[in-house]
């Protein structure tokens, strides 16, 4: 397999549009050639898609998704470049996909890596640098070791990272990718929130007899232990004499 340059990458990123990642798995993918790799990527409608990421989008729709059971909803805006797109069905069905793909990742936060803040990276590197697995190594070699995991989980807080839930071939970025180059228009994933039900509320456990005195103002008997009264000693009677099994007899007779 050849080596792909970011020089090279940034080639073809320049002539084709397409986003740095694309440009290089179109690289990759082709063994370095750039004329396959252009053909790749508008194959996939991706070198398309990419030189329409400028153009504003202003227009678009907020939707929603409660999963069923009512125990988790998600409301999403999703924007596009004109109302026709946006009251279209292919464009209805990206945004209530792309509803039940945030509602199915507990784990998402943000829309894409670049929108996390760098205070939460930096404390993520700082949780990574003091695991155990790591003390005694080289600096440089623990360096590169926290690179790769930060990087890791920053895309697992991603939602544009993720395997898309009815094709796991694809990512949600690539399904939006996809769906701009088969409508035309530039789409963008502006903002989410997630509601789990319950969640931060703090909950107060109680034994349920004692709720239930509490509310009719009666409270619980204390279990009282049984008491036996001890008996007095019966007094002891005297012992019974032992029969011998011999008769009395009366006095004898004087003769």
């Amino acid at each position: 397999m050849a080596q792909i340059s970011a020089k090279l990458v940034k080639e073809l990123r320049t002539q084709s549009g397409a986003g740095m990642m694309d440009c290089k798995k179109a690289l990759t993918e082709n063994d370095g050639d750039m004329t396959k790799a252009m053909e790749w990527l508008r194959q996939k409608g991706i070198a398309s898609a990419g030189k329409k990421q400028s153009r504003v989008a202003a227009e678009g729709l907020v939707d929603s998704y409660i999963h069923t059971g009512g125990r988790i909803g998600v409301l999403v805006e999703v924007n596009c470049e004109t109302d026709f797109v946006a009251r279209g069905d292919a464009f209805k069905e990206l945004v209530r996909d792309i509803a039940m793909q945030i509602a199915a990742c507990p784990n998402v936060e943000y829309i894409k890596v670049e929108d996390i803040p760098a205070e939460v990276a930096a404390k993520e590197k700082e949780i990574e640098m003091g695991r155990d697995d790591l003390a005694g190594k080289p600096d440089n070699i623990k360096e590169k070791i926290v690179e790769g995991r930060i990087g890791k989980r920053l895309k697992e807080l991603s939602l544009v990272d993720q395997p898309y839930i009815k094709d796991q071939s694809l990512t949600v970025a690539e399904l939006v990718t996809n769906t701009v180059a088969k409508l035309g228009e530039n789409i963008q994933i502006r903002r989410f929130h997630r509601f789990v039900l319950g969640e931060g509320i703090e909950k107060k456990e109680t034994n349920f007899a004692d709720e239930v005195a509490e509310q009719t103002g009666q409270k619980q008997a204390e279990p009282v232990e049984a008491k036996v009264e001890e008996k007095p000693a019966e007094e002891k009677k005297p012992a019974a004499k032992k029969s011998t099994g011999k008769k009395k007899t009366g006095k004898k007779r004087k003769k």
